[in-house]
């Protein structure tokens, strides 16, 4: 009789165990789960991020003036080509700024330059619009600024990314005896947006492209 209850006893602690067991296995199984569902949407998020990164940025001496040479890699995101193709306009800016350096007071600015660009796509002819100024582009067409037509996004942006001999000073602005220094910056211009765009845009990393690089020009430059 006792050798009876101890075989029962036994019996129940391992049907107990593998209870035990398999509900552990159920609760990793849940938190595997759960882990999964918050880490793919973190996952697709990053994938479909845009990208946008200074690979080149050179300054050189070209006659009686500095000019520069810049080449961003930009990638736009799913909700700036769908607003493209829904007719809306994208701006962007790119802007360079040479500094006299101060050690008493703030950095002053001694000349620079900026480009304003205007993405649109034309529906009729499936064709992409750039327009390209130095003042701000607040219709299609401004005085003084230059226009060109691509057959893709890749080549409207291809001709957005990069810089060649970009003029930013001339020499006769710059002391060889006093240091300077460079401010680059490269972003999308949301401002240029319609109203409800603007307020989309504040919160979507999409729409807040933009970069800033900072460098001295070397003494023989500017000499």
């Amino acid at each position: 009789m006792m050798g009876f209850i101890t075989h029962g006893y036994k019996s129940a602690l391992e049907i107990k165990a593998r209870w035990t067991r398999a509900w552990l296995r159920l609760c990793a199984l849940w938190l595997l789960v759960c882990i999964g569902a918050l880490t793919l949407p973190l996952v697709s998020a990053w994938a479909q991020t845009p990208a946008i990164e200074l690979t080149e940025l050179k300054l050189e001496r070209q006659d009686s003036a500095i000019v520069l040479t810049s080449n961003v890699r930009l990638e736009l995101g799913p909700s700036v080509e769908d607003a493209l193709l829904k007719g809306v306009a994208i701006h962007f800016v790119a802007e360079a700024v040479i500094l006299r350096e101060r050690w008493y007071w703030y950095d002053t600015r001694v000349s620079g330059a900026v480009r304003h660009y205007r993405l649109a796509y034309q529906p009729l002819t499936r064709r992409w619009r750039l327009t390209m100024s130095s003042e701000a582009l607040g219709a299609p067409a401004a005085a003084g600024s230059l226009s060109q037509q691509f057959d893709n996004l890749t080549e409207a942006l291809s001709a957005i990314r990069r810089n060649l001999n970009w003029k930013v000073a001339d020499l006769s602005e710059l002391d060889p005896d006093t240091k300077y220094v460079l401010n680059f910056q490269f972003r999308i211009d949301t401002s240029q947006l319609p109203r409800p765009f603007q307020i989309t845009a504040g919160g979507q990393n999409e729409w807040n492209l933009a970069l800033s690089r900072t460098m001295r020009l070397p003494n023989e430059l500017v000499r």
